[in-house]
């Protein structure tokens, strides 16, 4: 039940961001701390999306560089911008995690980069399916020399973490790095819970160029 109700809750959270689109809300203009407002009110008025289970990110231009702990300054969406979405919208109880890049102008590097990350997405997560035993410090080792692969930096702290239903599980230490997909974790992606159940992890990548200043980010479960 638990798979199932998670994939629902992506699937609902990838038609709304599908709705942010189609209502054209990424525009030059717009701080960031706008548009999130704008899409966290569309999120409720037209999906009942009423919670989001992590800090709801929106980074333009040189704040996509920035990870999800930092707190960069609101800034304003410029006409040839790039810029990313990171939402953990609760859908009938059950955690998403879904992340997208935008590209505001025909800049080839930026749309090279959304592109990028997206493809690096998918072949990551084919690689990981043909897995029976794996490190989170391999699949984040993996991730990284991707982004290297492609051309770019790996940009972020982790390349992911488990989800599950709301709140989802804890460890015991909270400075422990076992639920995420982090170069300091050993523990195998599928080891079940203490409960015997199978866990649910979120693939996230993020790729940089820190000398032009851009990121691109895309995320959702493996």
């Amino acid at each position: 039940m638990t798979r199932e109700a998670l994939i629902n809750a992506q699937n609902v959270s990838i038609q709304f961001f599908k709705a942010v689109e189609e209502n054209e809300m990424i525009v030059a203009g717009k701080t960031e701390a706008q548009l999130n407002e704008e899409i966290c009110f569309l999120a409720l008025k037209e999906f009942g999306i009423r919670r989001h289970w992590h800090k709801k990110i929106v980074r333009a231009g040189k704040n996509t560089l920035s990870v999800y702990h930092d707190d960069p300054p609101d800034r304003v969406i410029d006409e040839d911008d790039i810029l990313f979405i990171d939402l953990g919208p609760v859908v009938k109880g059950y955690e998403a995690d879904i992340g997208r890049t935008y590209v505001l102008g025909k800049d080839p590097r930026k749309l090279k980069l959304k592109k990028d990350v997206e493809a690096a997405w998918h072949e990551i997560q084919a690689w990981y399916q043909l897995q029976t035993t794996l490190k989170a410090s391999a699949l984040f080792q993996y991730a990284a020399g991707k982004a290297e692969e492609y051309g770019w930096e790996f940009g972020g702290a982790i390349a992911g973490h488990i989800i599950g239903k709301y709140p989802h599980e804890q460890p015991l230490d909270p400075l422990s790095l076992e639920l995420d997909i982090h170069p300091d974790n050993p523990n195998d992606m599928f080891l079940r819970d203490e409960d015997g159940n199978e866990r649910h992890w979120i693939l996230e990548l993020q790729f940089t160029d820190r000398g032009s200043e851009i990121g691109g980010y895309f995320e959702q479960m493996l």
